[in-house]
């Protein structure tokens, strides 16, 4: 049996590494004020510039500390397993190395015992330390699987947030969770450490949310200051196409750069290795592709997030042959926390993938943009951590200058199930007390919300479920975990697995066919069929011991779902299941598909002839906007499988509904019911008009045409202005008749939609009746007061009102011969006096003479001159010389003698 290791070894051991690895690490003179900070507050924010060594030496540091405060592990999270391996390899060979030093007889098994219960790691899938070390590398995703699981952290005395200014997801539900955890438990050790943030604005809304009002102290060490020589090499066209693509001629670009500048490299020094940034894998695979042709005598070597880990360390390892140089070609796993040896030069394409999200048809998925400022700086550090270095940038400077200062955070951009599953299981729905590093937007959060609630995660107070706390247990997204757990039971668990496995890594589905990339992965033709087949094992462990935690499943309507019919399309349900809104029905074009949630979206050209050619039904996983053909949907589907009907039944029973309409048929309304799925109609049948179908009817007819459609003599739209006009000038209650007003008047809405309903066509409606009807009481009674139809002139004789549209502020107009108007003193006036009419005075041939809203000025000033033009033209009617004292007459001299 081996022979334990002695507690005290450990904190000696890490002492020892500490003192080995931070030597010549410009960050280890920041220690004393980092323990000083957490002496005196209990969490710091640490700022300090790529090079500097944090991630080195900051986590034994503190594990010293707490053997001389008490004890408890240290936990230290990184973005990507890449970085969580490289860290704790780098101290594990620290520690051997101090080991060794102390006790130079010791065997190697004593020493690598030692070295676990030093440091350890744990990411998915894979570990090292039996999770009892004194300082442990974790992902944050895994780190938040046990807080929600553990919400104490029992054992643990500090634990260190790094990279933060990548802003992941779960790194930034970390930061909420850990500042109120620290509130129950104070003697917790919190830091926070990142190369390129606001390290003020982070820590004073840390403290915030640990609920102190003084900002946390900030530790910040100075740049290594080696040369950095910057060169740029533009490509002479667009490195995207289109559809949003990097373009193929832009790789070539990258590849030549970067064979060229390493060719003049090595002339000046044959140790330089050069680190070659892409956006994607598929980039990287492409431009490695390019520069093993370009330069046959170059190790070339790809590192990214999807390779197995023997082959990042290979990447990560230096060179093999010291006389061989080296060019890796990576992705933005190699932005931060990793040092690539050798490397004194940077080839940068500028680009960068970024989450996105269309809210508004509910997709998601990864945009390649220009890398933000903060990125671009990065990568450019990485030839210079050691020495001087170089960077060449295959874009213009005018590119880099427009560029965002960071990335976009994905709690900004990405759809928020995860963050509000956490915030339920945590106890805190909606996140009610807690403080993200930014507030997430309110419509991503409530749409969050209504996911969890869909998939019964929640209750109807946001409170987490017995079905949601196991999904908050599961490394997965809401909807596929919870895809997997009612799968599970209908398809079997490993073909539920497999299905959700597939979907989980993100992997590429050629023709966006699905099954045919579950069938490519467990036959083991596809490049990543191992990691693929671990996680499959995983989830496949994880189906068969939360199976029965799986929500009930109802069958739909009509013929029961035979296990075959599961068992035959699993991926097509897995898919359906946690993604019911995309669940698509053939839309009559080729390749064409109306989508549940009624967008419309189109197989991939690669797709004809393909698994999918011709599918009546399908479940969609992958759906992005598109600026290119995509069948004039504007919409690609990049994965999916087949299903049938009762699969989609199944799947999408949650958008089931049906739903009474009414459409137009000529002048009347007919009434139809339709059974639906999303905006997939199943069925429908002719039935009678229902009222609530009618008026939805009906304000559609108002929104769109106003009061024509149903008032084609003119007569309600004349009440109406009249009534609106008494709006505009006295306000409440009269009210507001307005275009977008009008389809809300509920008693005007539901009065045409009751006779059209009862069979009543256009021409019998009385929309003025139906109108009047609407108008409040007893104010109603005063309408032919305040707003007659005709106003009364001095000459005695009713003249009908003109009163301005509704969109239109102008005063209502009275038309009549100027004769009419003898004697008047004041003008005429509606709305209780408050809105004077404006007169258009005519001569006796009906003919304007004058436009006045003031017929007092008008009497005194310009009647003169008009008098003075017409009364030898019209001489048989009166023109005195003081209109304001003469009779009013409609009629001629002789008739009024």
């Amino acid at each position: 049996m081996p022979t334990p290791v002695d507690p005290v070894a450990v904190p000696s051991a890490l002492s020892a590494a500490l003192d080995r690895l931070g030597a010549g690490l410009t960050f280890t003179a920041a220690l004393p004020d980092l323990e000083a900070a957490l002496g005196a507050r209990g969490a710091a924010v640490v700022e300090a510039p790529p090079g500097t060594g944090k991630t080195t030496v900051v986590p034994p540091a503190l594990a010293v500390r707490l053997a001389d405060h008490g004890g408890g592990r240290v936990l230290v999270t990184q973005p990507r397993r890449v970085a969580v391996r490289a860290a704790w390899r780098r101290l594990r060979t620290a520690v051997l190395a101090a080991a060794a030093d102390a006790q130079p007889g010791a065997d190697s098994d004593a020493r690598a015992r030692l070295a676990d219960a030093a440091v350890g790691y744990a990411v998915r899938g894979d570990a090292a330390g039996g999770g009892d070390s004194a300082v442990e590398f974790v992902t944050p995703g895994l780190l938040l699987r046990r807080l929600l699981a553990d919400p104490g952290l029992d054992g643990v005395g500090a634990v260190v947030l790094d990279e933060v200014h990548e802003r992941d997801l779960d790194t930034d539900v970390l930061f909420a969770l850990l500042a109120d955890l620290r509130q129950l438990r104070p003697e917790l050790a919190l830091v926070a450490m990142s190369a390129t943030v606001d390290a003020a604005a982070l820590a004073a809304r840390w403290a915030r949310g640990m609920g102190e009002e003084a900002p946390l102290p900030v530790v910040s060490a100075p740049a290594v200051l080696h040369p950095l020589r910057e060169e740029h090499a533009p490509f002479r066209g667009h490195r995207l196409t289109a559809e949003g693509r990097v373009d193929r001629a832009f790789l070539d670009h990258v590849a030549a750069t970067a064979a060229r500048a390493h060719a003049e490299a090595l002339e000046a020094d044959p140790t330089v290795d050069a680190l070659a940034f892409l956006p994607g894998v598929a980039e990287v695979e492409a431009v490695a592709g390019r520069l093993a042709a370009l330069a046959p005598d170059t190790e070339v070597r790809v590192l990214h997030g999807r390779q197995e880990p023997a082959d990042q360390d290979a990447a990560l390892a230096g060179r093999a042959d010291p006389t061989v140089p080296r060019v890796v070609v990576a992705t933005a796993v190699a932005e931060s926390s990793l040092t690539v040896p050798g490397v004194r030069l940077v080839i940068d394409s500028g680009l960068a993938r970024e989450p996105r999200r269309d809210r508004g048809r509910g997709m998601a998925g990864l945009v390649t943009v220009q890398a933000s400022r903060a990125a671009a700086g990065q990568r450019a550090g990485r030839s210079a951590r050691l020495g001087p270095g170089t960077v060449v940038r295959c874009h213009t400077a005018a590119a880099l200058g427009t560029a965002p200062a960071a990335p976009t955070p994905a709690l900004a951009v990405v759809d928020l199930a995860p963050v509000a599953l956490a915030f339920a299981a945590w106890g805190a729905p909606g996140g009610r007390g807690l403080t993200l590093p930014e507030d997430p937007p309110a419509d991503a959060m409530a749409a969050a919300e209504r996911t969890l609630a869909s998939l019964g995660a929640v209750d109807t107070d946001g409170r987490i479920t017995p079905h949601g706390a196991v999904l908050a247990e599961l490394p997965l997204d809401p909807p596929l975990g919870h895809a997997l757990l009612r799968a599970a039971p209908l398809a079997g668990p490993r073909p539920a697995a497999e299905a959700t496995a597939a979907l989980a890594l993100d992997l590429r589905a050629s023709g966006a066919d699905l099954e045919a990339l579950v069938a490519a992965l467990r036959d083991g033709r596809h490049p990543e069929a191992g990691r693929w087949r671990r996680e499959a094992d995983r989830l496949e462990r994880l189906a068969r011991r939360r199976a029965h935690h799986a929500p009930e499943t109802r069958e739909p309507d009509g013929p029961g779902l035979e296990a075959a019919t599961a068992r035959r399309h699993p991926a097509g349900l897995v898919a359906a299941l946690a993604f019911p809104a995309w669940i698509a029905r053939r839309a009559g074009e080729e390749g064409a598909y109306l989508l549940a949630s009624g967008t419309r979206a189109a197989l991939p050209r690669d797709a004809v002839g393909g698994g999918l050619a011709g599918q009546e039904w399908l479940a969609v996983a992958e759906v992005a906007r598109v600026a290119g053909d995509a069948a004039g949907t504007g919409a690609a589907i990049r994965a999916a499988a087949p299903i049938d009907r009762p699969l989609a039944e199944l799947a999408g029973a949650g958008l089931r509904r049906t739903e009474d309409t009414a459409d137009w048929r000529g002048d009347r309304l007919t009434g139809r019911r339709v059974d639906r799925l999303g905006a997939l109609v199943l069925a429908e049948t002719p039935a009678p008009v229902a009222p609530d179908a009618a008026a939805q009817t009906v304000r559609a007819a108002l929104a769109a045409d106003g009061l024509a459609r149903f008032d084609p003599r003119g007569r309600a739209e004349h009440l109406r202005r009249r009534v609106h006009l008494l709006h505009r000038v006295l306000g409440a209650p009269w009210p507001d008749l307005s275009d977008t007003a009008l389809p809300g008047l509920d008693a005007l809405v539901g009065g045409l939609a009751a006779d059209l309903a009862a069979g009543r066509p256009l021409a019998r409606l009385d929309a003025e009746a139906l109108l009047r009807g609407a108008l409040p009481w007893p104010e109603a009674g005063r309408l032919d007061e305040l707003a007659p139809e005709r106003l009364s002139v001095p000459s005695g004789r009713g003249v009908v009102v003109d009163y301005p549209a509704v969109h239109d502020d102008t005063p209502p107009v009275v038309a009549a011969k100027l004769q009419e108007f003898f004697g008047a003193r004041v003008t005429p006036a509606v709305a209780d006096g408050r809105e004077p009419v404006v007169l258009h005075l005519l001569s006796p041939a009906g003919r304007p003479l004058a436009v006045t809203a003031d017929l007092p000025s008008f009497w005194a000033g310009p009647y003169g001159q008009v008098r003075a033009e017409n009364r030898g033209r019209y001489p048989k009617h009166p023109w005195p010389e003081d209109p304001a004292v003469a009779e009013p007459t409609a009629r001629t001299n002789r008739r009024v003698r």
